[in-house]
């Protein structure tokens, strides 16, 4: 918050006092607000791309892809950071290192990159919830349709196929056979055990916890990742964005302020009415509030890093449409628990919000900051296509956060 900046700079909303002492929040979040003390906010990030789709790309990657311009999921990439937590720390059992949900980021093409094994191969790729694209605040099941066994099959049959297909995969001979064999074993765990297929059902939560979270897919959804992290997952991502209930994806952080709205639904919103939609900030503070508290709990907190993310920030000055544009320069992002200073800021801006004043932070470095939070060094290689080393960062870790 900026409260002293001029008019037409400075917020249209009221700061409000957090859980820190002299750090101040929008009045839009105050449940986020009474948990301040368990975040670290690094209020220096920055880069150059004031556009989305190479913006996304970078903060998904972790880093510029070496061809720009190149925007989707291709075998050559770098792999995503879950598929690089489940080359170097191993797999997790019956359940994937990496799960996506409530579905792969994308704006109506193929995913961005970044959400994929890469160069590492399909074995390293993300566990992808396949919710609809309609609806996102409406309660529609969150499931993966593929963990659901057809009614013709039983247990008793399902277990014949494991046998034959053992039968079979052993007469494979090299790392491929192998490498078949593993996945074909990861996959009939999560099949074939019934603890393990409840992981994936919100059913099990109570009805007070579900509330809590909000009966919306964004609440549904963070609800799952602490399930799913409660359970061994490594990696999850949990992306935010908003369809109506005809499948439109709908401008939502995104704050410009729009004269007319292309999916038919609200009309023309300004800016501030884009932020105060109940898709916006409402949902945000109820469900990031609620995971923060239920992690607590759970004494699961100092043990999960939790990062909330952009591409990039917002224009110090407000537009004519009472939004603010994509500014790449300086930005806030966050991160909480799993061993970092809670209640600490990094970094700073100047008297704007427009420029970094102290201790910039790349999208580089705050990915490298994430894999250090897991004990690894951006120096740590992960083999490619061709078995040469490559380093798992670009990025400097910011280790004066831990």
């Amino acid at each position: 918050m900026k409260p002293e900046a001029p008019v037409g700079i400075r917020s249209e909303f009221q700061p409000i006092s957090t859980s820190v002492p002299g750090t101040l929040f929008g009045e839009l979040i105050p449940q986020v607000a009474r948990h301040a003390d368990k975040l670290a906010l690094i209020r220096s990030m920055t880069h150059s791309d004031n556009g989305h789709d190479g913006a996304i790309v970078h903060s998904l990657l972790g880093q510029l892809p070496p061809v720009p311009g190149q925007l989707y999921v291709a075998r050559s990439d770098h792999p995503g950071p879950g598929g690089i937590l489940h080359r170097v720390l191993g797999s997790t059992g019956p359940l994937p290192a990496w799960v996506i949900l409530p579905r792969t980021f994308d704006t109506s093409a193929p995913p961005y990159k970044g959400q994929s094994g890469g160069f590492l191969g399909p074995g390293f790729d993300p566990l992808v919830f396949d919710k609809e694209r309609r609806g996102s605040l409406t309660e529609a099941p969150l499931k993966i349709g593929s963990l659901e066994l057809p009614g013709e099959i039983d247990g008793a049959r399902l277990a014949r196929r494991q046998a034959l297909h053992q039968s079979v995969g052993r007469s494979l001979d090299g790392a491929a056979g192998l490498r078949s064999d593993e996945l074909f074993e990861q996959a009939w765990g999560l099949l074939a055990t019934s603890s393990t297929r409840d992981t994936f059902s919100l059913e099990h939560e109570s009805a007070r916890t579900r509330d809590r979270y909000g009966r919306n897919e964004y609440g549904q959804s963070l609800l799952m990742a602490r399930r799913l992290v409660e359970a061994g997952v490594r990696f999850v991502n949990v992306f935010w964005t908003f369809f109506d209930t005809k499948g439109c994806q709908f401008n939502l952080w995104d704050n410009h302020g729009v004269p007319n709205d292309v999916c038919g639904v609200d009309g023309q919103l300004t800016g501030r009415q884009q932020l105060t939609h109940r898709y916006c900030t409402p949902s945000f503070d109820q469900s990031f509030s609620a995971l923060l508290e239920d992690l607590t709990d759970r004494g699961m907190l100092s043990e999960t890093l939790v990062a909330v993310s952009g591409e990039f920030g917002r224009t110090p000055k407000i537009n004519a449409t009472s939004g603010r544009d994509h500014w790449a320069h300086c930005y806030t992002q966050l991160l909480a628990g799993g061993g970092v200073q809670a209640g600490s800021i990094w970094g700073a801006s100047d008297v704007q919000g427009a420029y970094v004043q102290d201790a910039p932070v790349t999208p580089d470095d705050f990915a490298a900051t994430i894999l250090y939070a897991f004990g690894l060094e951006p120096e740590t290689t992960v083999p490619d296509q061709n078995g040469r080393p490559v380093r798992i960062s670009t990025g400097h870790p910011v280790t004066a956060l831990f």
